[in-house]
């Protein structure tokens, strides 16, 4: 059973916090002694990327968000994925706003740029779209806790301190990532940059770091009780 299939199932169980960190703590200590050759990516959005699994139009990746290694997107953080999204909050607190986009030539605030991913990067493109928008709804999510995302749907990220994820996406064939960019903003290429090495097993130990913390609800609550 590949990790896709193996996670997917993880998730559907009772017990899918708990593990899916334990897969997640088997990876980092992989990356750590050298057995896995996974190398983290700086992602445009201001995460690192763990590609941990990809095969076809699957895959499995570990997002961590952390100090001294933030990137900035260059068109801007609104953005909407070509692919279904299924995540599990590993730590720390994952909010999203879920935005309404709508064409508007007479009032319109930005323009949709499609950008299509390669292994080197990303060609990012302007479309002939005008639109505003406005935030439809929030949501957070914290450790333990899954929310899923369909393709197509423009969103925000806030992700404050340190957190991470386990995300599986499933790929919409002919449909591109897309984002929402200032009319000044021209076509243009975007690399994405690898870590280091030791960059790379830093951030697998921050992970681990964090998964030997009793962070899910209900560890912190049966800790307090045994306190008392």
């Amino acid at each position: 059973m590949n990790d896709y299939a193996r996670l997917r199932k993880l998730i559907g169980s009772d017990a899918a916090g708990p593990a899916v960190r334990g897969w997640a703590r088997d990876l980092m200590t992989a990356v750590l002694d050298g057995r896995a050759e996974v190398g983290a990516v700086r992602h445009p959005l201001g995460f690192l990327c763990f590609p941990a699994w990809r095969d076809g139009g699957l895959g499995v990746c570990v997002h961590v968000w952390t100090d001294g290694l933030r990137s900035h997107p260059t068109t801007s953080a609104m953005h909407a994925h070509s692919w279904d999204l299924l995540s599990v909050v590993l730590y720390g607190e994952v909010g999203n706003e879920i935005l309404e986009v709508e064409s508007s030539a007479d009032r319109a605030t930005h323009r949709i740029f499609e950008i299509n991913s390669g292994a080197d990067g990303d060609v990012v493109r302007a479309t002939e779209c005008l639109v505003r928008y406005r935030t439809r709804s929030s949501e957070h999510f914290r450790a333990g806790e899954v929310y899923t995302l369909p393709h197509g749907v423009f969103h925000l990220s806030d992700v404050r301190g340190e957190a991470a994820t386990v995300v599986l996406g499933e790929v919409r064939r002919g449909r591109p990532d897309r984002s929402l960019g200032t009319f000044a903003t021209v076509d243009h290429w975007v690399h994405r940059t690898g870590c280091s090495p030791i960059e790379t097993r830093r951030a697998a130990q921050t992970v681990l770091d964090h998964l030997q913390e009793p962070t899910l609800p209900e560890q912190l609550e049966d800790r307090c009780e045994q306190a008392t």
